[in-house]
């Protein structure tokens, strides 16, 4: 599973921090440069705090030259809506078309069809309760058999890490992973060192 983080900070140390692969994650909230400019990268709406219609579209135009290497656009979404959400889907399809999609499945997901033909990627968003049920799971289980990417949004513990991991996402990002080294080591030292040596 690939660490996907919104960071000005070195990739290759936050990767030995996390103790997985790390790729760039693009916000228009922050609107960090490229570190590396020929790796793959994916790029997220900011719909979570606070979408910036102009902010977003901004942020595509910079990245036009290497959409090659996208892996993703997070097409804008409401929150916690998941009706709401697809039909802000609809409204900016066609205007994203020649970028590879993700839908933002939201609470109620379970309720409304999914456009698999018209997306590359699934992210799920959410609440808490949400994300962490059976809803959301069904819907990763669902996208990696149709062979979809799928990427979980706001995953910063190593419970959640590892959770996320066993339903098969390909990708991760968080906040918190994102700033923290403290945060980022934790999820390593959960995952990677023995049980004996924990407490050493």
């Amino acid at each position: 599973m690939i660490a996907m983080l919104d960071t000005s900070q070195d990739l290759d140390q936050c990767a030995k921090e996390i103790g997985c692969e790390v790729e760039q994650l693009f916000t228009p909230l922050t609107r960090y440069l490229p570190q590396k400019p020929d790796q793959k990268f994916a790029i997220d709406n900011g719909a979570y705090s606070n979408f910036n219609p102009k902010g977003f579209l901004s942020l595509l135009a910079r990245e036009q030259s290497r959409r090659g290497l996208c892996r993703f656009v997070a097409v804008p979404d409401v929150v916690g809506s998941a009706r709401r959400t697809i039909e802000v889907f609809e409204h900016w399809e066609s205007a994203l078309r020649e970028w590879p999609l993700a839908l933002v499945c939201q609470d109620g997901q379970e309720n409304l069809p999914i456009p698999w033909h018209s997306i590359a990627a699934l992210f799920i968003g959410g609440t808490t309760d949400w994300k962490m049920g059976p809803h959301a799971s069904a819907c990763i289980k669902a996208g990696k058999a149709i062979g979809k990417w799928v990427h979980v949004g706001r995953v910063n513990t190593p419970g959640r890490f590892e959770y996320f991991k066993d339903l098969g996402a390909d990708s991760i990002d968080g906040t918190g992973i994102s700033r923290y080294s403290h945060m980022r080591e934790k999820i390593y030292r959960e995952r990677l060192i023995p049980e004996l040596f924990k407490d050493a």
